[in-house]
């Protein structure tokens, strides 16, 4: 029963947009009516600058980490790490509060992985980073960075379930940066 709650509750946690409440409370336009539509850091970031952008990712990656450490907290088994992770993912990306339209779920998936591993966390973060300075722009970041998840998942934990879970996140924030790839691909993306 409790752990029904917590996937409930984790899934109903990944539904409250950071972006839309950090915007609404800063006074600043919907992020899903400006700049690219999506409700996320990197959107946040173009409409109302480096705070706002900064307090929508830690936001988002709570949304993540929280509903992961409670499940380590009360002992369940890495399985019911991973389920919980992923109501947290889907609860960002299909939002129940917000007609089921959320945002990509990069910061939300890099809370997941710190709740599973602070290591492969530390890997994605540390990846993402790079590239993004690299390039200078975030969607590459993130797509190469998401891409490389599960291997670090597998090589840092050895833990299959883990390494499951943290694949399906990736396929779903690949399908969800679906129009970055083509913008990406045909040199359009900023």
């Amino acid at each position: 029963m409790i752990l029904s709650i917590l996937v409930l509750f984790a899934y109903l946690l990944g539904s409250i947009s950071s972006a839309i409440v950090v915007c609404k409370l800063m006074g600043l336009p919907d992020p899903r009516d400006e700049g690219s539509g999506n409700p996320g850091a990197t959107n946040v970031m173009r409409i109302g600058g480096k705070k706002a952008a900064g307090i929508t990712f830690f936001g988002d990656f709570l949304k993540g980490l929280i509903p992961v450490l409670i499940a380590k907290f009360i002992g369940a088994p890495p399985v019911f790490w991973g389920i919980v992770g992923i109501a947290a993912f889907l609860g960002h990306l299909y939002p129940i509060f917000f007609g089921f339209k959320g945002g990509k779920g990069v910061a939300t998936s890099a809370g997941v992985l710190f709740g599973f591993d602070l290591f492969v966390g530390g890997a994605f973060g540390l990846t993402w980073f790079a590239i993004y300075k690299l390039g200078k722009i975030s969607s590459l970041a993130a797509l190469i960075t998401s891409t490389l998840s599960p291997i670090y998942a597998w090589f840092l934990t050895d833990d299959l379930m883990l390494t499951f879970f943290t694949a399906i996140m990736t396929g779903l924030l690949l399908y969800r940066h679906e129009n970055n790839i083509r913008r990406l691909l045909a040199k359009e993306e900023r």
